[in-house]
């Protein structure tokens, strides 16, 4: 039996732990300072919303570590020893360990502005970043928050306003580039979320970048300055420019490191008998999604967590796998918009590929089909404010259907409520008028029930 150590208590490490109980006798500790118990990191904001509790976004029982054999240790790690395989805790006790596995996740990016240190300016992370925004946001009109600023497009940007605007703050969103999250999203999507956003009364300022963050004489944080020379009066700043690996205090382990800890496709890392996994790893070689198409080497997505901690958990429970992901997808929510994306959908397309895009003209629904022309195969699929079916999709792509094929087959992946207005005839009829086609949607008896509007 062998003492495997996880730091880390995110969704990666956790998946690792339960999957070697599933499979082993090895003795597990899992080390965090972040939190007792594991906790569903993607409920932050409904917390400070008031829609859930802390306990309410624990998976599972706090007896259910004791019951799984799997000890809970919350302290920070301070430094990591592999000559003498051992971890230097913050309470100075010392945790010996057979195998090692990373899995410490990501931090908020700073980029070095002045001022970025002050109290109330933060990010949103982890655990104790939520409790920092209830302590900064809360209090009477003249010393509360009347004014928040969030720096950074993308989705943890999003989140912090929907909770701010939850409260009745006003807030001023600053995104330095010309569409909202123009690195994932085309300029016809970015559109239609920025203009959501000015319509929840959320003051977005497009090409707009910070300068420096000011002080007031208690050092927290009363105005930004922006490169233009505005300064904006505000008492909160949210800090959202992206997250990067969380690997600071492992400088000195003498572990590779790059961007995060470089691993190999089996997550095994520079040294023996230690692993990384979830957002802190960064893979070395390509990793090949099952469509043909190449993964990031860091991947900063609750699933993906996931799928690191299984596969690990096969290696160092004796039978050494590989990482194989399926067909990307993501999902989100903008405000009331929802967003899913599958596949492969850059910005612009990849020189062998054409886009199809249709949006409803009361702007908060959209459709966009990447393909090849030549083969009429589809590589990705954009929808905002419909909900598809997730394995319908992944065999879209994964089995290289046409976008003829897909088009004429969309009611099959609606996943909306029963009495929701469907879309499916209006995108069809665009495409025949721009094609000169006359293709009609399938539909199977008894398959399709609902009315087409």
């Amino acid at each position: 039996m062998k003492h495997i150590v996880i730091i880390g208590n995110g969704i990666a490490g956790i998946t690792t732990a339960r999957h070697i109980r599933k499979q082993s006798d090895h003795a597990i500790t899992v080390v965090s300072a972040e939190s007792a118990h594991f906790f569903s990191r993607t409920a932050l904001m409904y917390i400070y919303m008031g829609h859930m509790t802390y306990a309410n976004t624990k998976p599972y029982a706090d007896d259910f570590w004791v019951k799984n054999r799997i000890t809970l240790k919350q302290a920070y790690v301070e430094a990591v020893d592999p000559d003498n395989k051992s971890l230097q805790l913050g309470d100075g006790t010392v945790l010996s360990y057979d195998m090692l596995v990373v899995a410490v996740g990501s931090k908020p990016n700073r980029f070095g502005w002045p001022g970025q240190a002050l109290a109330g300016v933060q990010g949103l992370y982890s655990l104790q970043d939520l409790e920092a925004m209830e302590r900064h946001t809360s209090g009477p009109p003249v010393r509360g928050t009347r004014r928040a600023v969030i720096v950074g497009g993308g989705l943890i940007g999003v989140e912090m306003a929907e909770m701010l605007h939850s409260r009745q703050i006003p807030v001023t969103f600053l995104v330095r580039e010309v569409t909202f999250w123009n690195i994932a999203l085309p300029p016809e999507e970015g559109s239609l979320i920025a203009r959501h956003l000015l319509e929840h009364h959320i003051d977005l300022r497009l090409e707009t970048e910070l300068a420096e963050i000011l002080p007031d004489e208690e050092g927290r944080v009363r105005a930004v300055l922006t490169k233009t020379g505005e300064q904006i009066d505000c008492q909160f700043v949210g800090l959202t420019v992206g997250v990067g690996p969380n690997i600071d205090f492992l400088r000195s382990s003498g572990l590779a490191l790059g961007r995060g800890v470089q691993v190999n496709r089996f997550f095994e890392t520079s040294l023996p008998d230690v692993y990384a996994i979830g957002d802190c790893a960064e893979f070395t070689e390509p990793i090949v999604d099952s469509g043909g198409f190449a993964r990031r080497p860091v991947e900063q997505i609750w699933y993906t967590g996931r799928m690191h901690g299984e596969t690990l958990a096969q290696t160092i429970c004796g039978q050494r796998t590989a990482y194989q992901p399926g067909i990307f997808f993501n999902s989100a929510k903008f405000f009331d918009i929802e967003y899913q994306t599958y596949g492969s959908v850059t910005n612009p397309p990849a020189p062998d590929e054409a886009t199809f895009y249709w949006e409803h003209p009361a702007g908060q629904h959209c459709l966009r089909i990447n393909y090849r022309p030549a083969t009429g195969q589809v590589v990705g699929i954009n929808v905002f404010g419909m909900r598809l079916r997730h394995a319908v999709c992944d065999r879209w792509i994964r089995q290289q259907q046409t976008l003829t094929h897909v088009l004429t087959h969309l009611p099959e992946a609606n996943f909306d409520p029963e009495f929701f207005r469907q879309y499916e005839r209006d995108i069809l009829r665009q495409y025949n008028e721009q094609t000169g086609g006359s293709l009609a949607l399938k539909t199977r008896r008894g398959l399709f029930s609902r009315v087409f509007s």
